[in-house]
């Protein structure tokens, strides 16, 4: 008989996260066309945390949830003073 570990085995997938900004970009796309508005869509997700603000269409709920909610908000404020302040 084989000699079978006991242990419990963890599978890691470790996917490099794309830009926040190319993740914004893209999730926005999804929602476009799906028919909702991804501003009202994003700030729903922003203010709750329910992921289920953002559709599962093109992996786009996925790819979001891969940064805190304070990476996204983080982000989405830089880019805005950088377009305020030129």
């Amino acid at each position: 008989m084989a000699n079978v570990s006991q242990e419990t085995m963890m599978f890691k997938r470790n996917r490099e996260k794309a830009p926040v900004e190319q993740t914004i970009k893209e999730v926005c796309e999804a929602l476009k066309e799906k028919g909702y508005s991804p501003k009202d869509q994003l700030v729903g997700y922003l203010l709750s945390g329910d992921p289920t603000y953002i559709t599962s269409y093109k992996d786009a709920r996925n790819k979001l949830r891969q940064y805190e909610r304070y990476e996204l908000v983080e982000a989405l404020l830089e880019n805005y003073l950088a377009v305020i302040q030129k």
